[in-house]
């Protein structure tokens, strides 16, 4: 079943959650309300939703070979938010921590927490890296603005709650492609500890 990252950290810390899988949506595109919110309710499903608090109503200028696509506004984010889905910050506008200066990462990390605990009215425990690229000084400004966990597509050597690796699941993903990847995830995934 799939759940928000967060229950499944809860039900592994617990000893449980074989049974489920985080499932997490980047970006905050508009159309996650329209199209894949029935979907998850549909299949009882819960998800993260990651979003970028500086950008709300904007779009994806972030790519400069993708057509351009609308991002949720600060009502779609506490739709998805009222519909049971856990909002987290991918940053405040989408830029490389990994390459940005103390200022902007202060920003991207703990200012775009404060800007959407501030418009769900919640608090914000879960960090997508933009890209899904991070470094320890990423990491450590992740865990200084004070989230619970932070996601990754390929944390490199960095292991634990805030550098944690995901399956890259794309539109030209077929059933058999996506079993090999889930299980090349298995076969290269670490132990958590450090970060």
């Amino acid at each position: 079943r799939g759940v928000p990252v967060a229950e499944l950290l809860a039900a592994r810390a617990r000893g449980g959650g074989r049974d489920l899988v985080g499932l997490t949506f980047d970006d905050g595109y508009a159309d996650f309300v329209e199209h894949a919110l029935p979907c998850l309710r549909r299949w009882g499903c819960g998800a993260t939703l990651f979003v970028l608090p500086g950008r709300l109503g904007g779009d994806n200028a972030w790519d400069p070979l993708g057509p351009r696509k609308p991002l949720l506004t600060a009502d779609g984010i506490r739709r998805a938010a009222a519909e049971g889905i856990e909002i987290g910050s991918h940053g405040l506008t989408h830029v490389d921590l990994t390459a940005a200066d103390d200022a902007t990462l202060t920003a991207e990390t703990a200012g775009s927490r404060a800007r959407l605990a501030e418009l769900t009215g919640t608090e914000v425990t879960g960090f997508c890296y933009p890209y899904g690229t991070v470094d320890a000084r990423a990491a450590d400004a992740v865990r200084a603005a004070g989230y619970g966990y932070a996601c990754a597509i390929d944390p490199g050597p960095l292991t634990g709650p805030y550098a944690l690796p995901r399956v890259h699941v794309g539109q030209r993903d077929t059933p058999v492609r996506l079993l090999l990847k889930t299980r090349l995830h298995r076969l290269r995934r670490r132990a958590a500890a450090g970060v």
